[in-house]
């Protein structure tokens, strides 16, 4: 089996190219060469600075200097440091400023890529896109003037950004936020704790805070722009309680921090401040959901290589079926994942140059789509990891591999910007209240579906007769609160399910047109993981065509005939 250098992780994904191409069109040829370098880059200088701070070298709180005074410094290795400034040099936020500025499609596709080698340098790279876009699109003028440009300069000396919502009550009460501001002059001092603060150092931050007389509750909120360092050099008074000791993502410190008369300029006020917070944060998922599937897309590619040279019982382990067998199956929810994922971060650019509201069609598209596909991927980034450890075996569970990394790493895919339920209760918002998201999801799957072509008739009519269970299922809960709160979630992964189907049932059509039947079977074996299993489990004669074209659907080739 030829397999491609699994270290180039831009030129050896053609799912990932296809679906750029589709996307991009005629300009995918301006940002190819760009990608090329970015994803070999990453697979070799990132990748290696990712295993050394993990392993080695992971940043550490300064309290105190050697004179007793106090320091608050965290300080981090300088192999992470580097590539943290690489890749901003390179334009992963940058590229989305300048004169002719990239679609956010291709900066989302390089946290896809950085994350198969560092989700810990994704993390800040989320938060400094979600912080520089906020900045630029809804900042007050003088605050955007002052700090984009020191977030999106592309020289290798650019700020990075954090978001700080979290305290200690919780992350996804953000109405309960305790963080109290008191204006003074033109500028504003916070008050707070905050309880769970990525990049913690990173240069600056928006963090929500309640003005003091301000009504409880979300309305209550405004939005502020802090800066670690001040202009004159000294740093902003707060305090880094403790870094804390995580299961993963051990790159990047997370700090608890009190602000304690921190200077800070508004971004927004009430009540307007927690809809800006939101909009970043809706930002930061879709980067989880790219992260998540990068994370898939790596387990996939070290399992597959490691099988394949591999010997046990006189072949390679990758000739064996059950082998096989689990190889696809990470394979299959790899690409509905990414299918999904850039769904979202194609919508993301349509909305956006829409300037869409809160009840426009597209923006309604893309909060459905955000959160089905942060949901989805978070959970299968998890098992994808904990698969590629069983094919590898006891040495995938060792350090001299990536994935125990991978595995860590992936689990805080699942919580990172509010976990399955909080995206449960904003689907519900969308499909079941004032938002029309019912129509808006029904319509565009209808659209999918209509367009397949004949031979993928079959599988269209499983993910039709998905979207009748779905609307009857929505009644339902519509029927009263409590059904509401038992089922969101389970609505949810249902929808997450019938969106991944349409859209692989979309790259069916388009591969059939080239002749190419290998995503029409990627789509079958979707189909029967999540709709329609096949009777028995599959303990059926006759069911040799998936590892009859194995090779073909591992290395990404096309496949001439139908099985």
């Amino acid at each position: 089996m030829r397999l491609a250098d699994k270290k180039d992780f831009f030129r050896s994904d053609l799912n990932l190219q296809r679906l750029l191409k589709r996307s991009l069109g005629n300009d995918y040829a301006r940002w190819e060469p760009m990608l090329g370098e970015f994803g070999a880059w990453v697979g070799d200088a990132v990748d290696r600075a990712a295993a050394y701070t993990d392993r080695e070298a992971p940043p550490y709180l300064e309290t105190y200097d050697a004179q007793g005074r106090v320091a608050n410094r965290i300080t981090r290795n300088p192999a992470w440091a580097a590539a943290s400034r690489e890749a901003y040099r390179r334009g992963v936020i940058g590229l989305n400023y300048v004169s002719d500025p990239a679609p956010f499609e291709v900066t989302f596709a390089m946290g896809y890529l950085l994350s198969q080698a560092d989700v810990s340098l994704h993390c800040p790279v989320c938060m400094t896109g979600a912080v520089a876009y906020v900045l630029d699109r809804y900042g007050p003028p003088a605050v955007r003037a002052r700090y984009r440009e020191r977030l999106t300069r592309m020289d290798g000396e650019a700020l990075t950004a954090g978001t700080w919502a979290t305290e200690l009550h919780g992350g996804s009460d953000v109405g309960g936020t305790t963080t109290v501001a008191r204006a003074e002059g033109d500028h504003w001092r916070l008050n707070g704790l905050k309880w769970f603060v990525s990049n913690a150092d990173g240069g600056l931050s928006l963090a929500t805070a309640r003005p003091e007389g301000a009504p409880a509750g979300t309305k209550g909120l405004g939005l502020y722009l802090v800066p670690i360092m001040l202009d004159d050099g000294g740093l902003n008074p707060m305090r880094f309680r403790r870094l804390k000791d995580k299961l993963g993502t051990v790159g990047v410190p997370t700090a608890e921090v009190d602000l304690t008369e921190s200077w800070a300029l508004e971004v927004a006020p009430p009540p307007d401040g927690f809809a800006l917070m939101m909009a970043a944060l809706e930002f930061s998922r879709i980067h989880n959901a790219l992260a998540s599937a990068g994370l898939q897309r790596r387990a996939f590619v070290e399992a597959l290589h490691y099988a394949a040279e591999r010997q046990a019982f006189g072949d390679a382990i990758v000739r064996y079926p059950m082998v096989q067998d689990e190889l696809l199956a990470i394979l299959v929810t790899l690409e509905a994942g990414t299918a999904l994922a850039f769904e979202a971060a194609r919508s993301f650019d349509i909305a956006d140059r829409a300037r869409a509201g809160d009840a426009d069609e597209t923006r309604v598209w893309l909060r459905l789509a955000t959160a089905l596909a942060k949901y989805m991927t978070g959970e299968d980034a998890i098992r994808a990891c904990s698969r590629a450890i069983e094919i590898i075996g006891g040495n995938g569970y060792t350090y001299d591999h990536v994935t125990p990394r991978l595995l860590r790493d992936a689990q805080v895919m699942t919580v990172w910007e509010g976990p399955a339920n909080i995206q449960a209760l904003e689907i519900l918002r969308l499909v079941a209240g004032r938002y029309g998201g019912d129509k808006v999801f029904t319509n565009r799957i209808a659209a999918m579906l209509a367009a397949a072509p004949g031979p993928l008739g079959g599988q269209a009519q499983t993910v039709s007769a998905a979207l009748k269970d779905w609307q009857d299922a929505l009644a339902l809960i519509r029927g009263g609160p409590a059904e509401a709160q038992r089922h969101a979630r389970r609505l949810m992964a249902l929808m997450a399910d019938i969106l991944a189907g349409a859209l692989l049932l979309v790259e069916a059509g388009e591969g059939l047109k080239q002749g190419d039947h290998r995503k029409s079977l990627i789509l079958q074996l979707f189909i029967e993981a999540r709709f329609a299993a096949p009777a028995r489990r599959g303990i059926l004669p006759q069911r040799d065509w998936m590892h009859r074209e194995f090779e073909a659907l591992a290395t990404d080739q096309p496949i001439a005939t139908a099985p």
